[in-house]
């Protein structure tokens, strides 16, 4: 099943990579092999990814209205580049920001000061299965956004922990994205439906098309009158009960 994720990044900052003046933040941690959430990502799903994270949108906070919602052109801080897969840690790139954007500057001194402060969050479509107790993300389908959040859930910051430290954070007892993910899906069902319907029409055009060339000629008066007439016809419904009338 294909579902709205929203993950927390867990990392801790080990060494200085920004650089103010090109407005960029080197090496930071985009998603690992297995959430804070208690998700775990296959490295081949992580791999196949590094093209839908290169480019991606970087925003300041969560969105209001659910991951997939639009976002305010105020809200855009940069893009993440030079993505890259860690076979054992999960992916990584570089985040490339504007140097004059209002939080350019308290986010390059977080990085060097205090990176706890600051984490990523990502908010994605992924196909999920079940093995055991566990939910396995065995594929990314889209890249909506990378957030830039302040004391994020469960969050350490920006960049990948040391090797001498452990992760002490707990995972949180309750994911806060059902809702919004029975939105995005009923959102998705919604643009479905309503391609099936256009695709009818379209197939019941083709066919009066069809019969009206190749029937017998009483067959095709409907057809012609209805031309005749003119009528504006928006739905594959509409068109029968045009039809229908002609006769």
């Amino acid at each position: 099943m294909t579902e709205v994720l929203q993950e927390y990044v867990d990392s801790r900052g080990v060494t200085l990579r920004v650089d103010r003046a090109g407005g960029v933040l080197r090496g930071v941690k985009l998603i690992g092999l297995e959430s804070l959430n208690g998700r775990r990502y296959r490295p081949a799903a992580l791999s196949a990814a590094v093209g839908l994270y290169e480019g991606a949108k970087v925003n300041v906070n969560h969105p209001k209205d659910g991951p997939l919602a639009p976002r305010d052109y105020r809200d855009r801080l940069g893009v993440i580049r030079q993505v890259e897969f860690r076979p054992d840690d999960g992916l990584f790139g570089n985040l490339h920001f504007n140097p004059k954007h209002a939080l350019a500057e308290q986010l390059a001194w977080d990085a060097e000061h205090n990176p706890r402060n600051v984490g990523f969050s990502h908010n994605v479509l992924a196909r999920l299965l079940r093995e055991g107790e566990q939910t396995v993300v065995e594929a990314i389908t889209h890249v909506q956004s990378v957030d830039l959040v302040a004391d994020p859930a469960a969050t350490q910051g920006l960049f990948e922990q040391a090797a001498s430290e452990t992760v002490t954070s707990e995972p949180p007892a309750v994911e806060p994205v059902a809702v919004n993910e029975a939105a995005a899906e009923i959102a998705r069902l919604n643009v479905e439906l309503q391609a099936s319907t256009e695709r009818e029409a379209e197939l019941q055009r083709r066919l009066i098309v069809y019969e009206a060339q190749h029937a017998r000629p009483r067959s095709i008066e409907p057809m012609a009158r209805l031309l005749e007439r003119r009528e504006r016809v928006d739905s594959s419904t509409d068109f029968a009960r045009a039809i229908k009338s002609a006769r």
